[in-house]
C-alpha cells in the first residue's frame, strides 16, 4: 500500500503522479457508469479537487460502489447504445472501456509501486 506521502509520487515530472491516477480513475468510472446508467455524473472532478490518500481512496471506492448497478444491467439492455467520448457503442462496450482503462491505469501503478520497492497487490502471494 502507497505510503500518504507516496501520492505526490511521480516517476517524471510529464506523467501524474500516484494520487492524481487514482482521482483520474474514480472520474473515468464515474463519467463511464454514469452514461451506461443514463445518469447525470454525481461526482465531476475527483482527480483534480482530491488530493489526501483518504480521500481519493474514499472517492476510488465510492466509484466502484456507483458502478456496481451499471455492471449489473440486464442482458437485453448490454446492447443498448449510448455516446461515450463522442463515439457511439453499446453499453457493454463502454463497460468493456471502463475495465480495459482500469487495468491500463492498474499497469502504471504497479510501475509506481515497483519503483518504491513494493510488490503490487497482483504480485503477491494469495493469504490462507
Amino acid at each position: 500500500e502507497m505510503p500518504e506521502a507516496d501520492y505526490a509520487f511521480k516517476p517524471t515530472p510529464e506523467v501524474r503522479s500516484f494520487g492524481r491516477i487514482i482521482g483520474h480513475v474514480a472520474d473515468a468510472n464515474y463519467g463511464i457508469c454514469s452514461t451506461v446508467l443514463g445518469k447525470a455524473n454525481p461526482s465531476p472532478g475527483v482527480e483534480k479537487s482530491k488530493t489526501s490518500k483518504a480521500d481519493l481512496v474514499a472517492a476510488l471506492k465510492a466509484s466502484y460502489a456507483y458502478c456496481a448497478p451499471a455492471y449489473s444491467i440486464p442482458d437485453d439492455e448490454t446492447g443498448a447504445k449510448v455516446k461515450l467520448f463522442g463515439q457511439e457503442m453499446t453499453k457493454l462496450g463502454a463497460l468493456l472501456v471502463d475495465v480495459t482503462h482500469n487495468w491500463e491505469h492498474y499497469g502504471n501503478l504497479v510501475t509506481y509501486l515497483r519503483i518504491k520497492g513494493m510488490v503490487p497487490p497482483s504480485s503477491r502471494p494469495p493469504r490462507p
